[in-house]
């Protein structure tokens, strides 16, 4: 089996990225299409409105990760904080994905209760992309700049 170099982890916040999604969906890393009554249905499900981050929170959420990524001692390549998701291509670490998602995704919402922001933040789980060469590492973080670009 070959060696993880790194991965790409995305998480949503809560309520805007549903299953059914106009722009596709990721279940259990698998993309699927739109699918409008699945959306709807989810929508329907929601207990609280949908969370989306303002530029100041978007710049909260991403000092807070900057700082866990020092403590995890995990490099960054790229970072995007979005209003209404995070995509973070960082190098492979022994922890488990799992640990160390919930870490990132948990200091950035203590940093956001810190700024004000109630109710729920985050959607469960998140997205990988594990990279095992450096051509499938540059390709993520491509990806995650080119988000960088819309802030």
């Amino acid at each position: 089996m070959a060696k993880k170099i790194g991965y790409m982890i995305t998480w949503t916040t809560y309520g805007t990225w549903l299953q059914g999604d106009k722009r596709g969906y990721v279940k259990d890393g698998i993309i699927y299409p739109e699918n409008p009554s699945l959306e709807k249905l989810n929508q329907q499900k929601l207990k609280k409105n949908p969370i989306k981050l303002s530029k100041n929170h978007r710049a909260t959420v991403k000092q807070a990760i900057y700082e866990k990524v020092n403590h995890l001692n995990q490099k960054i390549h790229a970072l995007a904080v979005r209003s209404n998701h995070v995509h973070i291509a960082v190098d492979y670490i022994s922890k488990p994905i799992g640990i160390v998602v919930m870490g990132y995704k948990n200091c950035a919402q203590y940093a956001l209760r810190k700024a004000g922001v109630t109710g729920r933040i985050w959607t469960k789980g998140f997205d990988k992309r594990y990279c095992f060469d450096r051509q499938s590492l540059k390709k993520r973080i491509d990806y995650d700049n080119s988000h960088n670009k819309y802030i």
